[in-house]
């Protein structure tokens, strides 16, 4: 066990956990913040997609001592109160079905906007195909997406 710093939706957060110790599980268990999901458990499915330095990154795969000193967001801190434009986004074209991959559509779908205030269909593509989604949401979601201008 090591004593590991992390900042966290803004918060400052010390864990005593294993450094190797995915960062998805520090997140969920010993910081409490479970919107962030597990699917695959090796950065296939996009489930447990966060931002770590405004970049999405997979956390079932980071460890976390690897997260020391970086900004890491989560669903979570997204927003305080839901109402991130993706998110009304998401509300707006009813785009979940089952739900389970929202997380990481959203977070994924925010760190595009961010970078790519317009979007065309192939950057939309592009950034969207890492996250999967059981239920095939994926035209609602390009749908969200296209929707939002220079969030």
């Amino acid at each position: 066990m090591a004593k590991i710093s992390l900042s966290v939706n803004g918060n400052s957060e010390t864990v005593h956990v294993d450094p190797q110790m995915p960062l998805l599980w520090t997140l969920r268990d010993f910081i409490g913040l479970t919107g962030t999901k597990f699917g695959c458990g090796i950065a296939q499915c996009g489930a447990c997609t966060i931002h770590m330095d405004g970049e999405p990154a997979r956390a079932c795969v980071i460890p976390t001592s690897a997260a020391e000193g970086k900004e890491i967001t989560t669903i979570e801190g997204l927003s305080e109160n839901n109402d991130h434009p993706v998110q009304l986004a998401w509300i707006a074209e009813q785009v979940p079905q089952c739900g389970y991959c929202q997380s990481g559509q959203i977070m994924s779908a925010a760190a595009l906007l961010k970078k790519h205030p317009d979007p065309s269909d192939k950057e939309i593509d592009q950034a969207m195909t890492s996250v999967l989604c059981r239920c095939g949401t994926y035209p609602r979601i390009k749908k969200a997406i296209k929707q939002l201008k220079n969030i």
